[in-house]
């Protein structure tokens, strides 16, 4: 059976981005759209012009750090369309700086959008997987950030380990079951999550003369990012879509996207297995 194929797909962070390229590539297999962000502008936009190119396609404002707002789209997906058999957990947010400089808010912030978002959704749609009995697929959107330690991404990188830790572990509990699991591990992707995580910062976390929610992307100056902070080159969305789509269709449980992550990992890998060396202990 073609995965996708009259099956509805829930996309979390669904208007612009990564998630927004993962719903053009499921719609031209046929897949339903069930859209989800906490941009209201940016959602209205995404699905028209997804329904212009004749996409089945529908969109729920949402706010992925509130369970109740992951379980209202749940049900929203579930009463329009009668089942759900892929769910996206993209939404996400990106916070570069040191760790010894870091508030607790900001803690707070990017493991309420990068974790406990997944993990809502993941509360939400897996006792509708289970209860269809119809297998279906998760993907977790993470980052290379999540297999690498990174400097100046230490609280990013922990959110993300976090996701990928999830991940993996539900691909194991779920595999026997029928439905499969991955993990989405870009590097450098040409989006706006800088401008993004800048705009949707809460209040609290906004300096003087910030952009705020419900302002247009465009208008919110880049992030400070430090040089040499993130590293590799930049692939498009739809690149990363595709990978998804294969990603899906193969079961896989990592789904990386640049060639480079391989010797990143290696590395990794071989400092692991060096301190099993003898005379190390």
């Amino acid at each position: 059976m073609d995965p996708f194929q009259n099956r509805v797909a829930v996309i979390t962070g669904g208007a612009g981005g990564i998630g927004l390229a993962m719903a053009r590539a499921f719609a031209e297999r046929g897949a339903r759209l069930v859209l989800a962000d906490l941009d209201e502008e940016a959602l209205q936009s995404a699905t028209e012009n997804l329904s212009a190119i004749g996409a089945d396609v529908f969109g729920v404002r949402t706010d992925v750090t509130k369970p109740e707002s992951v379980q209202a789209l749940a049900e929203a997906a579930r009463e329009h369309y009668g089942s759900v058999h892929i769910v996206c957990n993209n939404a996400g947010i990106a916070l570069f700086g040191e760790i010894s400089e870091a508030t607790h808010k900001d803690w707070q912030f990017t493991m309420n959008v990068n974790f406990w978002g997944v993990v809502h959704g993941v509360e939400a749609f897996l006792p509708i997987l289970l209860d269809q009995g119809a297998g279906g697929h998760i993907v977790n959107t993470a980052s290379m950030a999540g297999l690498v330690g990174m400097q100046w991404l230490g609280i990013y990188c922990a959110s993300k380990f976090a996701v990928v830790g999830l991940s993996e572990s539900l691909q194991r509990e779920l595999k026997p079951r029928g439905i499969g699991v991955s993990v989405l591990c870009p590097m450098i992707v040409a989006t706006n999550i800088n401008q993004n995580s800048l705009r949707m910062r809460p209040a609290g976390l906004r300096n003087e003369g910030d952009p705020g929610p419900g302002e247009a992307a465009a208008e919110a100056p880049p992030l400070d990012v430090p040089a040499g902070a993130v590293k590799g080159g930049t692939i498009t969305p739809e690149e990363v879509a595709r990978r998804v789509v294969r990603g899906i269709e193969r079961k896989d449980l990592y789904i990386l996207t640049h060639p480079e992550q391989r010797e990143f990992l290696r590395r990794r890998a071989a400092k692991l297995d060096a301190m099993f060396e003898e005379g190390t202990w």
